[in-house]
């Protein structure tokens, strides 16, 4: 297995979470009650696994890769990753204040997290498809199979120390539970 493949089975997680994001966001625009806990689960996904695993290892380990391989930094595909990166970030920080500030019992903000999830979900879709069909295929192209196998190594060695054994399992384990925890 490729860590471009790791990659895109990791998007296919986030997806269903941003499936359910859009699902609770709707329902909570159309004035139906949604457990502000599905939200907090959601925020906690974002934080830990999109920013703290799946793109950290992009940042600290693909990016570098392509970069080393011929593709620059300042602007192209990469420069355009990190950018989405940090805008995710500024969205997921506004989507978890706003859920705050509903639980502290602002109500009047609820539309605040309508807004910042679905700014949120439309960045990550157009991010993941160009992932997708255009990074990770030049990826696989310009990286030497010897340096992919070390990619793995670090994509595995990443895992191991900075987020401990069974990482995948876990979020994978929440993001079930996220997509049945939408509809309640």
């Amino acid at each position: 297995m490729k860590a471009t493949e790791i990659l895109m089975e990791e998007h296919r997680a986030i997806e269903r979470v941003l499936n359910a994001l859009e699902k609770a966001a709707n329902r909570l625009h159309r004035g139906e009650d949604v457990y502000l806990r599905f939200f907090t689960g959601t925020t906690v996904f974002i934080k830990c696994f999109i920013d703290g695993c799946h793109h950290k290892k992009e940042e600290a380990v693909l990016f570098p890769a392509l970069i080393e391989n011929g593709l620059s930094e300042e602007s192209g595909p990469v420069a355009v990753m990190l950018a989405e990166h940090e805008e995710g970030r500024r969205l997921a920080q506004m989507l978890r204040q706003s859920v705050e500030r509903v639980q502290a019992g602002e109500v009047r903000k609820r539309e605040a997290i309508v807004e910042n999830a679905n700014g949120y979900i439309k960045l990550l879709r157009l991010h993941i498809a160009k992932e997708d069909k255009i990074l990770f295929p030049m990826a696989d192209k310009v990286i030497p199979t010897a340096q992919q196998e070390q990619i793995m190594e670090a994509f595995e060695q990443f895992e191991r120390d900075d987020n401990g054994e069974g990482m995948h399992e876990k979020y994978y384990g929440l993001s079930g539970r996220l997509e049945k925890e939408c509809l309640r």
